[in-house]
């Protein structure tokens, strides 16, 4: 019976890392892989070292848009809307990368290209913006990101995860990798709301995915910027292929500042 289990926590953990796998796109490789933990093993990829989170937060991210405080999104998905509050006072990068993307209307009309349920609930992810075109492969849907069209570069923002009792988030690292005993602030509780990444910690740029269930095995290595508070009988029923219809901040732009 043991060793029963330890097979399907084993094939569950391949499924994980697919589910949150962002595949490479411009510059990057296609053969990145999503350093996820292992339930089985308790294992991780192990990356390179990272700039400190002081030096990381206060100069190279120092452009990226911002949350300062708590916003609403609501996103429909075939008529039926799902209310997100965003929490920028602990993911203030990542939750302003959000509010940012939803204000330029990149997440309108994007796919939902993976649904994780079996064996276990475990995630809805999309945001990939070359979903928006209809004939974009679905194969290759997973492996996009948002170009800014000030730049022409696709826009990747950091891993950030605050520790509890942190007075500032972690960068760059994941809290394993930063030598932090702590739980995140933002766990990954049913209903959670967290950034896509590959390999590399600062891969982020739009893809998303909702938590369908606690993921406790993902804390501390991907980053949770908001929950579900209305509207997970609706994630609950979204299957691949399902489109957002459209994603509208409904609250608290007040809070949000613009990149520099």
């Amino acid at each position: 019976m043991q060793m029963q289990i330890k097979i399907q926590r084993w094939l569950f953990s391949l499924l994980i890392i697919g589910a949150l796998f962002v595949g490479g796109c411009g510059s990057s490789p296609a053969t990145n892989s999503t350093p996820t933990p292992n339930p089985a093993s308790g294992e991780n990829i192990s990356l390179s070292p990272s700039p400190s989170p002081a030096v990381a937060a206060s100069s190279q991210f120092s452009n990226l848009p911002r949350l300062e405080g708590k916003a609403t999104v609501v996103m429909t998905v075939k008529g039926a809307p799902i209310t997100i509050e965003l929490d920028g006072t602990n993911a203030p990068i990542t939750a302003g990368n959000f509010v940012d993307l939803v204000q330029k209307g990149v997440y309108d009309g994007l796919v939902f290209h993976r649904v994780v349920r079996e064996p276990q609930p475990f995630v809805v992810q999309g945001g990939d913006p070359q979903g928006k075109d209809p004939k974009f492969p679905t194969a290759r849907l997973g492996t996009g990101g948002f170009v800014d069209p000030k730049t022409s570069q696709e826009r990747r923002i950091p891993l950030e995860i605050k520790a509890k009792g942190a007075a500032k988030p972690t960068y760059s690292q994941t809290l394993e990798q930063a030598g932090v005993a702590q739980k995140p602030v933002l766990l990954h509780s049913r209903g959670a709301v967290a950034m896509a990444r590959s390999q590399s910690p600062d891969s982020a740029s739009s893809q998303f995915y909702f938590t369908l269930t606690d993921v406790p095995f993902l804390d501390g290595s991907y980053a949770v910027f908001g929950y579900v508070k209305q509207g997970m009988d609706v994630i609950d029923k979204i299957e691949a292929g399902d489109r957002i219809d459209k994603a509208t901040v409904t609250q608290g732009l007040e809070n949000f500042k613009a990149a520099s």
